[in-house]
């Protein structure tokens, strides 16, 4: 694991939410991630939460988002049940959900319908949250379980590009095209991010002034 340094009860209405309810999620993240580094089971700070590791300037407004093997759930479900948090049944089969201090917590197996691999976490940065040290996806897995979320239904690319241009000098955009530009909506915003030069173009041409 490489190291850097930088920066059920019923769910809870957006509408509900303060404008900026960060340091909320964050406490939450920090208590989960510092269980888990203790139990030794392998898992990764995924979504939002993730974005905001790797020194994306987002509010957090959801909850909090870990990666971790299905094997393992079990695993995960007890060491949260022995420190007192309330773990949740959804009728989903690929997450876990958990509340704590209030907040949502999702342990995920499968990310956007890909499970979640030993390679996979393996590949995590070692990253600061706020104060604790926990792995945090990489950046091209980051963007590639983003990407692949994209659907006909689901297309919105304003949340993206602020993370594409963030993170765009530490994600390799070959290999996402190579595993994503057969789709339309990912392809589509792989385009877009060419032609706002966040990317090189694919041909390696850029447009005229």
């Amino acid at each position: 694991m490489k190291t850097f340094r930088g920066a059920q009860a019923e769910p809870r209405m957006v509408d509900d939410l303060p404008p900026d309810h960060t340091q909320a999620i964050l406490e939450v993240t920090k208590e989960v991630g510092s269980l888990l580094k203790a139990s030794g089971l392998p898992f990764a700070l995924v979504g939002s939460v993730a974005v905001y590791a790797h020194g994306i300037p987002i509010a957090l407004q959801h909850d909090t988002d870990f990666a971790v093997r299905r094997e393992d759930a079990e695993a995960v479900v007890q060491q949260l049940g022995e420190q007192g948090i309330e773990v949740l049944e959804p009728p989903e089969d690929w997450l876990v959900k958990a509340r704590s201090q209030g907040e949502q917590i999702d342990f995920i197996f499968d990310l956007a319908n890909r499970p979640v691999t030993s390679e996979l976490l393996d590949r995590a940065w070692a990253l600061p949250v706020d104060s604790v040290h926990m792995p945090v996806l990489a950046p091209t897995d980051l963007l590639a379980s983003l990407l692949a979320a994209l659907s006909e239904h689901h297309c919105d690319f304003s949340p993206l590009l602020p993370v594409a241009r963030g993170l765009r000098e530490r994600v390799d955009w070959d290999l996402l095209r190579e595993q994503h530009g057969s789709e339309p909506m990912p392809d589509a915003f792989l385009f877009l991010l060419e032609r706002l030069e966040v990317i090189p173009r694919r041909d390696g041409t850029h447009d005229k002034p």
